[in-house]
């Protein structure tokens, strides 16, 4: 992977200088990389008074008359290290290869462009060519985009892996046995496709799915994060991303609702449940706080995240100085969280215990969308019998407390200098955006957080298009395991440009022009041809495009955390299919939390089919995640996370192999097989179409006979079921099989 990162980086150049050099995808990095942090957006710490990150500042490096002999040429070709750029003490060097590029650049006249993530996507004109290998205009832009750098797209990927494919990238689980019968047995592949797409989509587990990726960013956890990491009440907000996404609410509203539902008129239940939202960061409940100090903190952790989230921005980085690569200043960073200040979050302040929950007020009892529904349809019945009563009864006790926004006297805002808390010299702020995105139309009273939303999703007066784009990316990564531009958390100067700027714009259009409707778009993506192609790809297009930026073949992957686990559960029978409720406590090794104190506490997993629930369901503990889903590189949601990192140790195959809820569905599994058939070869069908929905080649047949041989012989001296022993053996290998736990 290494080698081909490296590669990858070498023949960028080559692309570069094979065409009129273009100042975002080419230049602005190298500059960015190795200029800004002297010549950049941060005035306190400009170097010479010279900005590069602006044309304006260029030119004091730029001859017009003759630009092979500009400044900017002369100092970054030069030997003398008192004249050369970057300085050595700076540790940065310019390769020969971005010499040529910024040469070429200034010699084809030093053009300089707006930052791409700052330019609002506008629709560009695709091709209207029928084509027959095109499905919608994905395809036709894509063929046009790969025509020019000499690609070939893949081939298709075969029915089994794309039906496969699709249930993971939709619904998190592998497709039941039925549904790929169905589909492999169609007379019209594309109507069957079409059916099984809107089957994944009107199903349950795609909220849940959708979830998943969700509370990564918003970093949703049940446990409050610093000092003694306590439980918090938050799960009511988990079951409301996961209906919105179900009853495809429009992003927008979704961004309103979460921001700022508190404050809509006459908000509802569940826009109060959604203002949790706010209450996501991490919190500190030890006796000693200064509030202070840590309203400061929540303040920064709240502007990382937001600006995380909607805009793709680090405006973080700004909480201490000016922004070194982009245009946020410092006072942008504390106008911005300024929106936040009337937030009521010093109760636990006071309140705040080591009981378990803590106490975080505000906080009101609500029963979910879909438990109100149904009490409400309960109640509205004729007479009511005894067994209508007891089912009232039971919905009322599964009332669960939730932290919600408040509003209150918003908090004076001052500019921190160096982010110092005790520093009461700066200036103070109210509310507003970055400067230099525009401003809010906000004349009669101070701004708001509703008012800050609506800009985030207004496409003509705010920034909507740019939230749209940083979305999109976002859902064309989990349908093809990178996103249009690599850099999901970071659409900036450190970001790298997208690799086929056209199609992120004009699905970014698409998705905001048609009601921000998530699963429309989601529906366009899968139903193209490119989404339908093999993971495997030519050597030719290997050598082009190594990390095939160009997406002309599918991705391989391993499986996300949750996935591998509800994979295991749903193939073994086991897995407790349940929508929604409190977070539920699986097995996990003994002593875990030894280390865990105030309270001191021990870990009691659920002994019921709780603990077979799906993995989004799963208790999340900051400070001590749960083993299996560490194991797997799953998140501590402690920041946004927008990408989660990949590892591969064996850890994860010792989780695989030995956790005991694992254990228990291989052993679950081998009494499916056991029961389905008598002798081994149709056993070993079984199992191969129950876990992977496929039969067994000759090769996997043979080595599974053997493995079978071989356990019979060592289970000799057994006296327990020799034949659930070594089935259940057969199991754990195919649970850790790469074909299992990868998504291709």
């Amino acid at each position: 992977m290494k080698f081909l990162f490296l590669l990858s980086i070498m023949l960028a150049p080559f692309f570069a200088l094979a065409q009129e050099v273009d100042f975002n995808r080419d230049v602005r990095p190298i500059l960015s990389q190795n200029c800004y942090v002297c010549h950049g957006p941060d005035k306190e710490h400009r170097k010479a008074k010279l900005r590069l990150d602006t044309e304006e500042g260029f030119k004091k490096v730029f001859s017009k008359d003759n630009p092979k002999d500009s400044e900017i040429i002369y100092r970054i070709t030069s030997h003398d290290p008192d004249e050369i750029m970057p300085t050595p003490e700076s540790g940065q060097s310019l390769s020969d290869e971005e010499i040529k590029i910024l040469t070429q650049w200034v010699s084809e006249g030093g053009k300089y462009s707006k930052p791409w993530a700052y330019k609002k996507p506008a629709w560009k004109p695709v091709n209207d060519e029928a084509n027959p290998w095109a499905y919608n205009w994905i395809d036709t832009l894509l063929l046009d985009h790969w025509s020019k750098l000499g690609i070939k797209p893949a081939q298709d990927a075969d029915k089994v892996t794309l039906i496969r494919r699709l249930s993971f990238d939709l619904t998190g689980l592998p497709p039941d046995s039925q549904t790929v019968q169905k589909y492999l047995s169609a007379t019209n592949s594309e109507e069957a496709y079409l059916k099984i797409v809107k089957q994944f989509l009107d199903s349950d587990h795609y909220g849940e799915r959708m979830a998943m990726y969700w509370l990564d960013l918003v970093r949703f956890a049940d446990t409050v994060g610093y000092h003694g990491d306590q439980d918090h009440n938050i799960s009511p907000y988990r079951d409301y991303v996961m209906e919105a996404f179900n009853q495809n609410m429009p992003f927008d509203q979704f961004t309103r609702e979460q921001l700022a539902g508190d404050l809509l008129e006459n908000p509802s239940i569940d826009q109060k449940i959604a203002t949790g939202y706010n209450r996501l960061l991490q919190t500190s409940h030890e006796g000693g706080v200064q509030p202070r100090e840590y309203l400061a903190i929540y303040a920064a952790d709240r502007i990382r995240n937001v600006s995380g989230v909607w805009m793709g921005a680090t405006v973080g980085c700004a909480q201490c100085h000016d922004h070194k690569y982009d245009p946020y200043t410092a006072k942008d960073f504390y106008s911005m969280s300024a929106f936040f200040a009337d937030i009521d979050e010093e109760q636990h302040f006071k309140v705040g215990s080591n009981a378990l929950p803590t106490k975080r007020p505000p906080e009101i009892p609500v029963l979910s969308y879909r438990d109100r529904e149904e009490l409400k349809r309960l109640e509205a019945v004729n007479p009511k019998t005894d067994e209508i009563a007891e089912k009232i009864k039971a919905i009322k006790t599964k009332e669960r407390l939730t932290m919600v926004t408040q509003s209150v006297k918003p908090r004076v805002t001052r500019v921190l200098p160096r982010g110092d808390w005790l520093d009461d010299s700066g200036e103070i702020v109210e509310p507003a955006v970055p400067a230099f995105l525009g401003n809010l139309s906000v004349t009669d009273r101070r701004a708001n957080r509703l008012d800050f939303a609506n800009w985030l999703v207004d496409v003509d007066n705010g920034v909507g298009g740019l939230t749209s784009r940083v979305f999109v990316n976002r859902l064309w990564y989990l349908m093809f395991g990178e996103g249009i531009s690599p850099s999901l958390d970071d659409f900036g100067g450190q970001g790298t440009p997208p690799t086929i700027p056209n199609l992120l714009d004009n699905l970014s259009v698409e998705f905001y022009k048609n009601g921000w409707d998530v699963k429309g778009l989601i529906k366009l993506i899968v139903t193209s041809h490119a989404y339908k192609l093999s993971s495997n790809s030519n050597s030719k297009t290997k050598s082009l495009d190594p990390l095939n930026h160009n997406f002309s073949h599918q991705s391989r992957h391993r499986l996300p955390a949750e996935m591998i686990r509800d994979n295991i559960l749903e193939s073994s029978g086991l897995l407790f299919k349940e929508y929604g409720g409190p977070s539920v406590k699986p097995f996990q090794p003994k002593g875990y939390y030894k280390h865990l104190n105030f309270p001191k506490r021990e870990y009691k997993a659920h002994t019921d089919k709780r603990r077979l629930k799906r993995s989004i369901y799963i208790h999340w503990q900051r400070q001590f995640l749960h083993p299996m889903l560490l194991a797997m590189d799953a998140s501590t949601r402690e920041e946004c996370v927008a990408k989660r990192s990949k590892s591969n140790s064996p850890i994860a195959a010792m989780v695989l192999l030995n956790d005991p809820s694992f254990y228990e569905a291989a052993e679950e599994f081998a009494k499916i097989i056991i029961k389905s058939a008598q002798t081994n070869d149709q056993r070993i069908n079984i199992a191969f179409q129950k876990a992977l929905s496929r039969k067994p080649d000759d090769v996997e047949r043979n080595i599974i006979n053997k493995l079978i041989k071989d356990i019979t012989q060592e289970s000799k001296n057994h006296d327990d079921d020799k034949e659930l022993f070594c089935w259940t053996s057969v199991a754990r290998v195919i649970f850790n099989f790469s074909e299992f736990n990868t998504r291709n």
